[in-house]
């Protein structure tokens, strides 16, 4: 996270899906969209960037008018750093939106805003409530002393209590500390509304209790972007590696040990332009489930890999017409063990997938895997499923 927000630009192409709602402005404002190709051989218009500001993305993403984001690449290890940055920030920037959704919702709940509503029905805050951004913004910024009084008043003990945390890392303290003011930094203008309109009155000290308990949580729930980013770039680059060796085999024809492709860098670079040619690439996808989405959706992430040989058509083919019984799908813990015994890749993939497993049952984020093969096209497609 801390080299996400030192880095201005990520070099890392991607191929952006809007929103129905980042659609229809993009088009009013007179943005051009382009058509590409998503790995499931699927047209979309959207976004296509060569290198993008993560800042900028997170901001898509925070005002819901991204739905998917994919890259593919022949190769993962050389922008390792940049695809686990990315992934995190898909991550925190999820956590980010549905803190705000879920705060807005306690906040309509809570005993401050029943007794207005009770006093005052001609003017209830509700969630059809609908508020002027240009009013919004003009008044917090006349309030802006009392709106950053209220964010120290709401700070002050997170930052004691993750300080005085023995079991923290100093390095987990700092991240724990930037995600605290993150999470009020990424508020919608209308929930600062609110809490500076109605600060002292009856039950506002309550409602900031809670604010806190909130937050405590998502700062804990946060812990898995970083489990997430490892085990994204653990099944690319196993896929990687899987795509080198087996091209390695038949370019070479044996003359050398398909293992010298993932440490010679000369017969690395001539596999890598054949698969390139070839189009033999690895896809990674993250779908995002948007915020007018169905309730269960909202906070839901889906993260696909796609490893295939050939063009496009042959996994849309397979997938289309189910060709072969030899479809099958299991979760990612019986993927990986069915590994050969003593591979590296498995030893190391169970560990991240152990770990990640593990983060998720702890803060009590639902992680379904799912792995599907098909024989007849050679191919491998693994989905990881978050519901935050």
């Amino acid at each position: 996270m801390s080299n996400q927000e030192r880095k201005t630009v990520l070099d890392l192409p991607l191929k952006i899906v809007l929103s129905e709602e980042g659609t229809t402005v993009f088009i009013k404002q007179n943005k051009k969209l382009t058509k590409f190709k998503l790995a499931d051989n699927v047209d979309e218009y959207g976004l296509l960037l060569d290198k993008f500001v993560p800042a900028a993305i997170q901001r898509l993403l925070l005002i819901d008018y991204i739905s998917k984001i994919e890259i593919s690449r022949p190769e993962f290890v050389s922008r390792r750093q940049e695809v686990m940055d990315l992934c995190k920030l898909i991550v925190y920037s999820l956590l980010y939106r549905q803190f705000n959704n879920m705060l807005f919702s306690k906040i309509l709940a809570s005993d401050v805003i029943k007794k207005w509503n009770r006093t005052n029905p001609a003017s209830i805050i509700d969630e059809k409530t609908k508020f002027n951004d240009t009013f919004l913004q003009n008044y917090l910024k006349e309030q802006e002393k009392q709106v950053y009084e209220l964010r120290e008043e709401i700070l002050a003990p997170i930052r004691t209590a993750i300080t005085r945390n023995s079991n923290l890392l100093p390095e987990e303290k700092n991240i724990q500390l930037f995600l605290s003011e993150k999470f009020l930094n990424n508020l919608r203008s209308v929930i600062w509304f609110i809490l500076i309109k109605f600060r002292g009155v009856e039950h506002f000290d309550n409602l900031i209790k809670d604010i806190r308990i909130m937050m405590a949580e998502f700062i804990e729930k946060s812990r898995i972007a970083e489990y997430v980013a490892l085990m994204v770039i653990e099944l690319a680059v196993n896929a990687e590696n899987a795509n080198l060796r087996r091209e390695a085999a038949n370019l070479y024809r044996g003359a050398v040990d398909a293992n010298a492709v993932l440490f010679d860098q000369n017969i690395r670079m001539r596999v890598i332009e054949e698969l390139t040619k070839k189009n033999d690439l690895v896809y990674v996808s993250w779908k995002i489930g948007g915020t007018s989405s169905s309730i269960g959706t909202q906070g839901k992430l889906q993260i696909t890999l796609y490893n295939k040989e050939g063009e496009y058509q042959v996994i849309k083919d397979s997938i289309d017409s189910k060709k072969s019984a030899d479809l099958k799908k299991k979760s990612l813990f019986d993927f990986y063990k069915e590994i050969p015994e003593g591979s590296a890749d498995t030893e190391l993939g169970l560990y991240y997938l152990s770990y990640l497993n593990e983060a998720c049952e702890k803060v009590g984020v639902k992680f379904e895997s799912l792995v599907s093969q098909i024989k007849s096209s050679d191919t491998t497609i693994i989905t990881l499923s978050f519901y935050l």
